[in-house]
């Protein structure tokens, strides 16, 4: 959006993803699941939105790279915590559990 648009206008990235995590929250609260991956997809989307787009408004908090890597680190644990998520994981990691077993004894 040119620089004399409205505010909304301008920060349409930030928006789209704040939209994706309100929205992840709302489901959130009748599965679970299905609201942690909304919320992690978006924090990836907004990693891809921040890499992609040349203007990202207020998306942009430090430099490209860091914004980059920090979205897509936080997105990917989210997404990764909620498939691992107990009753009835979808992901299971073989070796997390003697790792947990080896560090609390």
């Amino acid at each position: 959006a040119p620089g004399d648009a409205p505010a909304p206008a301008r920060q349409w990235p930030l928006l789209c993803v704040l939209a994706g995590a309100a929205a992840g929250l709302l489901v959130t609260l009748g599965h679970f699941r299905a609201g942690l991956l909304t919320v992690g997809l978006s924090l990836l989307a907004g990693a891809v939105l921040r890499w992609a787009v040349p203007s990202v408004g207020m998306l942009a908090v430090r430099s490209r790279f860091t914004d980059v890597v920090t979205y897509g680190a936080l997105g990917t644990a989210i997404v990764l915590l909620a498939l691992m998520a107990q009753p009835a994981p979808v992901l299971e990691i073989p070796f997390l559990e003697d790792i947990v077993h080896f560090t609390i004894r």
